[in-house]
């Protein structure tokens, strides 16, 4: 089974045709993706700021990082449930844009961004997280951050306008 026959079957499914139908549904789980993009990249732009050296500088990179984490956490979970339910109901038109591949791979690489700043600098924190300029190698991770979910949002941004009739 090709991608867009798994796609087409997705469309083609109860709650495809579900979300894509009602009323509410559909609105309700944009309007979900939204706030939980809110959440998570809204709040990710405040700790790459910080990584930059550009914002609080006078706050330890600890005392942003850790408060925000259950909540930046609980938005991607937001934004990941719903944008699953999102391509469902339109599968079938979306698997034929490229620039949803951008968005998916966009969001892959800013997680392979973020995974490794958690092993190499996110556990060791307390050792430069005070500094006003935090290390190189920490600001790259935050400006490669910014820069990949920027584009990601831009990607999943352009999907509705693109998408064929």
């Amino acid at each position: 089974m090709s991608l867009i026959e798994i796609a087409q079957t997705l469309n083609d499914s109860d709650l495809g045709t579900a979300l894509r139908e009602s009323v509410y549904a559909f609105p309700i789980v944009e309007g979900l993706h939204l706030i939980g993009l809110a959440l998570s990249v809204g709040l990710i732009l405040f700790v790459d700021l910080r990584l930059l050296g550009l914002f609080l500088k006078q706050v330890p990179v600890e005392d942003i990082m850790h408060p925000l984490r259950p909540w930046l956490l609980g938005g991607f979970a937001t934004t990941i449930a719903t944008g699953v339910l999102l391509f469902v109901a339109a599968a079938a038109k979306i698997i034929l844009l490229p620039v949803f591949f951008y968005k998916l791979g966009f969001i892959a690489l800013a997680g392979v961004n973020a995974l490794w700043f958690e092993l190499k600098w996110g556990c060791r924190v307390s050792e430069w997280g005070t500094w006003a300029e935090p290390p190189t190698a920490v600001k790259f991770a935050g400006f490669a951050s910014l820069t990949l979910w920027s584009l990601a949002v831009i990607a999943g941004r352009l999907i509705p306008y693109l998408s064929y009739e």
